[in-house]
């Protein structure tokens, strides 16, 4: 767990007040993140709502996977207009505290399995799960990470090929999160997704779980160079989904 050592985890880890500030890659007094915030928040009439308006708009956010040497800044995202899961959840946790909304990212470990169709020969990899106080407690939601067209052809084309995991979600994956419960791509909670391979803790942004040891154990540098080298191959399987482009995924010997 990524926690001050001074720290007593039952006491700090779940007080929303510790999940509100700024990280490296959160600079909420940035102009431009604050002005869009304003305007998403603006007739907001509760915290529900003003967390659903941040969730709906980086959500909307067209999924994408990009060869990058280091974990981008919120702003950087919000540029980009454009991420993938680690970048669109910083963008998330920054807009929400923004909002006021205390907001924080539990990483966990995901079955190469469940990426087939975009990540081949993939073993292992991370996913970040948002979790958001709400109501007196913490809800958690993945689904921020697929914009609607590419969650939509991702589950058809699981239909159309009899899978049940595939294209990072379940057949049966939930679509959209309502702030009043937990919803996952998986299509059921972590702790019971046959997916899920592990929990690697709570963190403010991307930047401090790949700065973690849990990081750095799990996913030593051959594989991150590995996934890296794979990014255009993944953002090309991004792309043909989301245009619902039938063709087959292009073989390149170096990952067979």
């Amino acid at each position: 767990m990524a926690l001050p050592t001074h720290w007593i985890a039952d006491e700090a880890i779940d007080d929303p007040e510790r999940w509100l500030g700024s990280s490296p890659l959160l600079d909420l007094e940035d102009p431009k993140l604050r002005l869009r915030v304003r305007s998403l928040v603006q007739l907001c009439k509760t915290e529900r709502e003003k967390a659903l308006a941040v969730y709906g708009y980086v959500k909307r956010l067209p999924l994408a996977r990009r060869v990058k040497l280091r974990a981008l800044t919120a702003r950087e995202v919000y540029d980009a207009g454009r991420g993938d899961s680690p970048d669109k959840a910083t963008l998330l946790v920054a807009m929400l505290r923004i909002a006021k909304v205390p907001a924080r990212l539990r990483m966990v470990g995901i079955s190469g399995e469940i990426l087939r169709g975009v990540a081949p020969g993939l073993k292992e990899a991370y996913r970040p799960v948002v979790e958001v106080f709400l109501q007196g407690r913490w809800l958690r939601t993945d689904t921020y990470i697929y914009d609607a067209a590419c969650m939509a052809a991702a589950r058809q084309r699981l239909k159309d090929l009899g899978w049940e995991w595939g294209y990072g979600i379940h057949v049966n994956g939930h679509m959209l999160w309502d702030g009043h419960e937990d919803a996952f791509l998986g299509g059921v909670p972590t702790e019971c997704d046959l997916m899920v391979t592990g929990d690697f803790g709570l963190f403010n942004d991307a930047g401090h779980f790949r700065a973690s040891r849990a990081y750095r154990r799990q996913f030593p540098l051959w594989q991150t160079l590995r996934y890296l080298l794979l990014a255009p191959l993944v953002d090309w399987g991004l792309r043909n989904l989301r245009n619902e482009v039938v063709r087959p995924m292009p073989q390149t010997s170096k990952f067979n």
